[in-house]
């Protein structure tokens, strides 16, 4: 009996979302349940925390570094955000995709859009919950804001729901059923891996593809 061939080709899958979604909760259960997985790191330049540990936690690079690595076009995207840059590093997809392994990266949802644009293949996920109601209850648990400061988030949740359209697959985090959500992950890669035609990624620096 012939058997069926499956693509062994690595993906690259990028997780973002809603803000209070979750996206780090089911983020640790996918590392749990598949230690072969490569979870990028992000670079910054921020000053390390306690307990923070370099090419872990972050990869800390000074503002000079950070300045190379964008003048080299080294990084899936980039931003400033009070004054500090945070980014995607591309040498480390590229030595998991030369190594055959699958890649997942977390952005928000402008860095999503970002990296699609230089990635069209790759795999972009929006998790979420069905209701917004259901990530405010969340944040008021948590009681680190205000309600001026919630009622802000509910303009942000919903600018970043108006993008679902434009990501490939919608993952629901639903209140205790954040297996569920992990699932439809597992699901996704292994529907890829039936995928005919692989996927191809182009990380080579503009500077050389000219």
């Amino acid at each position: 009996m012939r058997t069926k061939k499956t693509n062994n080709r690595p993906i690259v899958l990028i997780i973002s979302g809603n803000s209070g979604a979750g996206k780090d909760t089911v983020l640790t259960l996918l590392k749990e349940r598949h230690p072969e997985l490569v979870h990028i790191t992000t670079a910054t330049t921020r000053a390390p925390r306690e307990g923070e540990i370099d090419k872990i936690t972050y990869f800390f690079e000074t503002t000079e570094s950070f300045k190379k690595l964008i003048e080299n076009d080294e990084l899936l995207e980039y931003a400033n955000v009070y004054d500090k840059w945070y980014g995607v590093p591309k040498q480390p997809v590229r030595e998991a995709l030369a190594a055959h392994k699958d890649t997942v990266i977390k952005v928000d949802v402008q860095g999503a859009m970002t990296i699609k644009g230089k990635l069209p293949d790759a795999i972009l996920c929006f998790i979420t919950t069905k209701e917004v109601d259901t990530i405010i209850e969340r944040l008021r648990k948590r009681g680190t804001e205000s309600e001026d400061e919630l009622k802000t988030r509910v303009d942000t949740i919903n600018k970043e729901r108006e993008t679902m359209p434009m990501f490939d697959h919608i993952i629901y985090n639903e209140n205790g059923l954040v297996d569920a959500a992990v699932a439809q992950i597992e699901g996704i890669i292994a529907a890829e891996k039936k995928r005919k035609t692989p996927r191809v990624y182009d990380l080579t620096p503009k500077s050389q593809n000219k």
